[in-house]
């Protein structure tokens, strides 16, 4: 068998054998081996989309049109290569055409010299750009100011000048009579005039357009359109949300109305680390306080810091990101409703709400379902896959991949620590869940060289071998807790693997010294959303000597990620007979004698009679029709969807469709195509159900969250 054969024979293996360990719960919600294969991407095959677009960390997006094709890039804080330029022809499927630099060394802090790192540094919140035949991305760097990044090409080459100015997450906007003006600022607005060449701000005309007390927050987005002035921000206080500004003249005056607000797609607040927030990187022993989330509080979750973009139709499309637990911050795509001259986030009869699940932007783009990322990698190429970035600025000259072909070689470099380690190249972690396997042999450490697997962030944790000597030990490390655990490792070459769970916010450790049976190591470790670097967790490779020294070196023989999740192919259970329950009370949904849409109690009769047995039509484009196999007709809305207008009708018509929206493990909701809004009912007050609600709470527990079971053949 050959080396490439071997390794992936070995990884096929260790999910197979993981998957039986975890026993028949696990093996219900688990793919096998080959759907393993996949990763996420939001186009569902079908003609719709389901949010998130990338579901790993992109935050501060910005999205511009330039003919028929849209680019998108983010904030990448301190990681190398940075600012990733995206290309679209549809919104939905993204390719990375590459980064806007590959390293940016603003000072020994990004080398972790002299003691100083730029955790909560870096470069953020981009302004995406096109003008005159050139792409400009605009991005601030602490310590360092404005940053003007040019390219004619926008997949490079691209260069950089100092804009002389520091403007808090601003947004540039090109008028129509050649000026060009930039807004920044939180809470009070700036706007400020930029020299033609764009090296630096005209004197004297920075002044507060948006006084403070306007409901406006900071993440600009500045657009002229149709004549008026328009600014989308984010907004905190106290939760999440997005304002929009609007005014007929550049300089004002301008008034603010929201466009979107309580958003979460259902996902609510994780746990936190506020603590670490301002304070010096932690080393071990140090002190992490974790806040547990209350599941129905909103924070900072709902849709936040976006804008808008136009198609060739003359459609609008929004976009703007969500803190998603511990996984970080990533991008939702929202159809646009213009009324009254503002872009309302959302679809006719729900502004402000946007759908999980919803028909493709009409680009007259095709082409199948595109994975942005290649996220596995063998090391076998001549080049890293270019998902990969470096933790901080690497010393290039410490690690390659041609000093041993097929591997990643990393040598190893003094640290004090995991987090200070030079050289540790990671990739970002996958939600819901995501299981990380890399094959490391270990053979070339030296003594006080530990190497290995990390979970990136704060607080920390990895699996790591270590050498003492001639020995190996397996280290398995949570900073949280202050924890290790060692034990003897019989041969350098082992397969370490970590299954993150970013719903839950736990991960779990293991290795196998057989590539086959895999041995936990370390228990539950808890993971948090934290501040100090801005970041959601990564998966990270290192190499580091904790003696002092600059010793040996580590060959990592393979990376692979696993999702179990990314193939929802199966998740509507179209032409099935199903149960229906609610989510919130766990009572099944059943047909009335009044011909309504009502529930049952757990322990009554109604619960296993026919009226709670329904079949899923699929009617195409992810809607479906949902006949009771009582022969009491198909669900359909009538009216404004209010308690008891959620009917059973003989004929199945247009009001019959909904859209569905996949929530993962069977969870759903059902958005009525003549509303616009949910199916649901609250479970205090014993109505029947209507088709008027404008979406789920963080926790899914207001009644709109539904979830299905195949029915038993009838007897």
């Amino acid at each position: 068998m050959s080396n490439w054969s071997q390794k992936h024979f070995r990884a096929w293996t260790g999910i197979a054998v993981a998957l039986f360990l975890a026993g028949p719960a696990a093996a219900q919600v688990k793919p096998t081996p080959s759907d393993a294969t996949k990763t996420w991407t939001p186009d569902n095959g079908n003609g719709t989309f389901t949010n998130p677009l990338f579901n790993d960390e992109f935050s501060d997006p910005d999205v511009i049109r330039v003919g028929d094709d849209f680019y998108m890039t983010g904030t990448t804080m301190h990681v190398m290569p940075g600012l990733p330029v995206l290309h679209s022809k549809d919104l939905v499927n993204w390719t990375l055409l590459g980064y806007a630099f590959d390293r940016l060394d603003m000072g020994p802090e990004y080398r972790f010299v002299d003691g100083k790192d730029a955790y909560g540094n870096g470069i953020w919140a981009p302004a995406f750009r096109y003008h005159d035949g050139t792409f400009y991305i605009f991005s601030n760097i602490n310590g360092h100011g404005t940053q003007v990044f040019r390219a004619k090409n926008p997949a490079g080459p691209w260069t950089r000048n100092a804009l002389g100015a520091t403007l808090h997450d601003l947004s540039v906007l090109f008028d129509d009579d050649g000026r060009v003006y930039a807004v920044y600022g939180y809470g009070a607005v700036h706007l400020v005039e930029l020299k033609p060449d764009l090296s630096g701000i005209v004197e004297g005309t920075d002044r507060v357009v948006i006084p403070e007390g306007s409901a406006m927050g900071e993440g600009h987005h500045f657009y002229k359109i149709n004549g008026k002035y328009i600014l989308i921000t984010a907004d905190y206080a106290p939760v999440g949300r997005m304002m929009a500004a609007r005014a007929d003249r550049v300089d004002g005056p301008y008034e603010t109305v929201n466009i979107s607000s309580r958003e979460t797609m259902g996902l609510g607040k994780g746990w936190s680390a506020p603590t670490v927030r301002g304070r010096p990187v932690p080393a071990p022993g140090d002190r992490i306080d974790l806040v547990e989330p209350n599941p129905r509080e909103l924070g900072v979750v709902p849709l936040h810091q976006g804008g808008i973009v136009d198609l060739p139709n003359g459609d609008w499309w929004g976009f703007s990101m969500m803190d998603t637990k511990a996984m970080g911050r990533t991008t939702f795509l929202s159809p646009v409703t213009w009324k009254d001259g503002w872009p309302f986030f959302g679809l006719p009869g729900n502004l402000g709400r946007s759908p999980r699940t919803w028909i493709k932007p009409a680009t007259g783009a095709g082409g199948p379902p595109t994975p942005t990322y290649q996220r596995n990698d063998s090391f076998a190429g001549p080049k890293l896959q270019p998902v990969w970035q470096w933790n901080h600025v690497p010393d290039d000259s410490k690690w390659s991949l041609r000093e041993r072909r097929g591997f990643l070689r990393l040598h190893s470099l003094a640290a004090p620590h995991f987090l200070l380690a030079r050289n540790s190249l990671t990739q970002r972690a996958v939600a819901p869940e995501s299981i990380a396997t890399a094959v490391l042999d270990a053979s070339g450490l030296k003594a006080g060289d530990v190497a290995g697997l990390g979970l990136l962030s704060i607080p920390y944790s990895y699996v790591a071998v270590v050498r003492d000597g001639a020995a190996f030990r397996l280290r398995f490390y949570d900073l949280l807790t202050n924890r290790t655990i060692e034990e003897p490792l019989p041969e350098p070459r082992v397969s370490l693997r970590v299954d993150g769970d970013y719903e839950t916010e736990v991960a779990r450790f293991s290795y196998s010294t057989d590539g086959r049976t895999f041995r936990p190591i370390g228990g539950d470790v808890r993971q948090a959303f934290q501040l100090k670097t801005f970041q959601g967790v990564r998966y990270a490779l290192f190499a580091f000597n904790e003696k002092g020294l600059a010793a040996g070196h580590a060959d990592f023989d393979d990376f692979r990620l696993d999702e179990p999740f990314a193939d929802r192919s199966a998740n509507i259970p179209s032409g099935k007979v199903v149960t229906i329950r609610n989510l919130a009370d766990d009572r099944p949904i059943r047909t009335d004698p009044h011909g309504m849409l009502n529930f049952a109690r757990p322990d009554s009769p109604q619960a296993q009679g026919p009226g709670t047995r329904f079949r899923i039509h699929d009617r195409g484009q992810g809607r479906v029709a949902i006949e009771a196999m009582d022969g009491s007709g198909f669900l359909t809305v009538v009216g404004e969807g209010l308690p008891a207008d959620v009917r059973l009708m003989k004929a199945e018509t247009k009001d019959s469709l909904f859209q569905w929206q996949d929530m993962l493990r069977h969870q759903f909701m059902l958005m009525s195509l003549r509303t616009h809004r949910y199916v649901g009912l609250n479970p205090a007050t014993g109505e029947p159900y209507s088709a008027d609600w404008p979406g789920t709470g963080p926790d899914r527990k207001d009644g709109t969250v539904l979830v299905w079971t195949e029915a038993r053949p009838a007897p």
